[in-house]
């Protein structure tokens, strides 16, 4: 079977029993990840979800985001080696940086964010061997700290989640791969790619064994029409006035072909004047087209496959609405 993954966590009217339906799914039909996005908008936390992915499943991969700042590093190793155990292996963590918007939502003050991401991986990576662990970092300091189990393997795999140029060479240096963002365009995804190579090989590590994940938003309906309006809400949330800076930004400047600068303040108007609905009547079709995979059956499998031109290893498929997730899983597994 080609490589896919399927994403859950997003969708605040589904339960993690309700994620855990199509989790059930795509191990008995072959797909490789079942993915949780620990979100932003603060849903449900991934270490429960994936305990309950863990038990309820024997093949699929289990991967999630995890903010780094929100746990400490001690304990995400704890979280990683407790899931990995839990898995029987086949657990992967996704660490992204703490940004100033991550850190004012949780009440913490701010801090670098690629410092932050870069000290918490190597941390977690030392405690991950079992090993007694002294770090003295910028903003980690360990002192003779070591899990009090031996984890079911020295070194769980690491893919940076990553969005701006600088994320994305900094995951090339120290991840076991890159998981790029989603409400991204192959194009950028190519540009992306292109990034993280040169860092990778930069630091004389071997790219052909470096691992290339991302997020797609896909939706699937008979009419093209109905797929965007389905999947036009996640689009609009990335270009509210508020994240502009920290969403739209680090796209262009990789090179993002299918934001155009000069619809941002057609933007900032309607959402001035009718919040966040109406920013989301605003976006024309041409940018939800551009940055997803949406449309019919088929316009859906092409797009996709237009991602892993891109250089995209493994896509993974995050449903835009919960009525699509079956309509998904049916369309990407073997007859």
């Amino acid at each position: 079977m080609t490589r896919i993954g399927f994403a859950t966590g997003y969708d605040p009217a589904l339960s993690v029993r309700a994620f855990l339906d199509s989790v059930r799914q795509i191990d008995e039909r072959g797909w490789e990840m079942a993915f949780f996005s620990e979100t932003f908008a603060l849903m449900r936390d991934s270490v429960s979800a994936l305990s309950a992915f863990a038990l309820a499943t024997r093949r699929v991969t289990l991967g999630c985001t995890q903010v780094v700042r929100l746990r400490s590093p001690v304990s995400m190793a704890q979280t990683a080696a407790s899931l990995d155990e839990l898995s029987d292996g086949r657990f992967v963590l996704c660490p992204g940086a703490c940004t100033a918007l991550h850190a004012e939502r949780h009440g913490l003050a701010p801090l670098d964010p690629p410092l932050t991401l870069t000290e918490w991986v190597e941390a977690i990576r030392l405690l991950l061997t079992g090993e007694r662990v002294s770090y003295a970092g910028r903003v980690v300091t360990l002192a003779d700290v070591q899990l009090g189990f031996k984890p079911a393997r020295p070194r769980v795999p690491l893919w940076i989640a990553a969005t701006s140029a600088t994320g994305l060479r900094l995951a090339g240096r120290i991840g076991d791969g890159v998981l790029l963002n989603t409400v991204a365009s192959p194009e950028y995804s190519a540009n992306a790619v292109r990034i993280v190579r040169e860092a990778v090989e930069a630091a004389g590590r071997d790219w052909a064994s470096f691992e290339v994940a991302q997020i797609i938003n896909t939706s699937v309906e008979d009419e093209r029409a109905r797929a965007l309006d389905a999947v036009r809400w996640e689009v609009a949330t990335k270009f509210f006035p508020s994240k502009f800076r920290t969403q739209a930004g680090p796209r262009l400047r990789v090179g993002e072909p299918s934001i155009d600068v000069g619809a941002l303040p057609a933007f900032e108007a309607a959402f001035a004047s009718g919040g966040a609905e109406a920013l989301a009547r605003a976006l024309p079709p041409s940018w939800i087209e551009g940055l997803t995979a949406s449309g019919t059956s088929d316009e859906v499998l092409r797009r996709v496959a237009r991602y892993r031109d891109a250089g995209v290893r493994l896509p993974i498929l995050r449903p835009a609405a919960a009525h699509q997730s079956q309509r998904i899983i049916d369309l990407f597994s073997p007859a």
